[in-house]
């Protein structure tokens, strides 16, 4: 099967997400009181390379577990509905925002936050060295979230055109409104802007 986010497997995801976090704390009470539990609470995940015990909810968000249960805040919640790509981590090197997706549905997959890009001397990652250098961010609050889908595109496509960059991030909304600044920062990171 592929791995690869499909805008019908998003589209899907944002429904399901949806529906289980608008029912599933009345199912999770109901759970609760009947004395049965639908799902473990005390899972095991595989964040930045490292496995991590956290005790989730079954409706909980995987944006939710990372900056509250786990502390990563580079992981920003924008509008938390799956819209703007400020909660973008990569699960299993896909794309994906955090916001949209249930914590329990990552359980033996890997995760990788802002956080687990750098090296382990704290050098910055190539893509955050050229967005400094193209003076891409403004207020930085969508920062998190352009970076880890350009990480993405370089992983798996490392010199792209300005137009797969353009469309690779178009899933990020920038609201100050530099993206060329964004897209300079990409081609700089690929080796093809100087």
């Amino acid at each position: 099967m592929n791995s690869r986010l499909t805008r019908r497997r998003f589209i899907k995801g944002v429904i399901f997400s949806g529906a289980a976090a608008s029912t599933g704390a009345s199912f999770y009470l109901a759970n609760a009181q009947s004395g049965q539990s639908s799902a473990e609470r005390l899972v095991t995940l595989n964040i930045n390379g490292r496995n991590r015990p956290v005790d989730v909810l079954p409706q909980e968000t995987l944006a939710h577990t990372l900056r509250y249960k786990l502390d990563l805040t580079g992981t920003k919640l924008g509008c938390n509905r799956g819209e703007c790509g400020a909660c973008t981590v990569l699960i299993d090197e896909v794309p994906n925002y955090s916001c949209s997706v249930l914590t329990h549905n990552v359980k033996g997959k890997t995760v990788t936050t802002i956080e687990g890009i750098k090296a382990a001397d704290g050098t910055l990652h190539a893509v955050q060295q050229a967005f400094i250098d193209e003076n891409s961010p403004q207020c930085g609050f969508c920062t998190p979230g352009q970076v880890m889908s350009a990480v993405a595109l370089l992983r798996s496509n490392p010199r792209p055109t300005r137009k797969e960059a353009l469309q690779a991030m178009s899933g990020n909304l920038y609201r100050c409104g530099a993206y060329e600044h964004y897209l300079n920062g990409v081609m700089r990171a690929s080796g093809q802007l100087a």
